[in-house]
């Protein structure tokens, strides 16, 4: 599945974003995901939960894909 999630800040918390993307269920949910090791931003291991998400960032695991873009000018 590939979301895209439009954010209206300057970033958003990553385990907010999965809950928002719908990923997961709760945000609990998103912290236990990104602290199994199997969440990456932009190709790269994420572990922080509340690791700052911003537009133009890409969050992948299994069978999931979340591009993140910002409000338009």
């Amino acid at each position: 599945m590939t979301e895209i999630v439009e954010i209206h800040n300057e970033y958003i918390a990553l385990c907010d974003l999965l809950k928002v993307a719908g990923v997961v269920d709760s945000g609990g949910a998103g912290k236990a995901l990104v602290a199994s090791g199997v969440v990456a931003v932009n190709g790269v291991q994420e572990l922080r939960k509340t690791c700052k998400i911003r537009p133009d960032q890409q969050v992948t695991g299994p069978g999931f894909t979340v591009v993140v873009k910002g409000r338009a000018a």
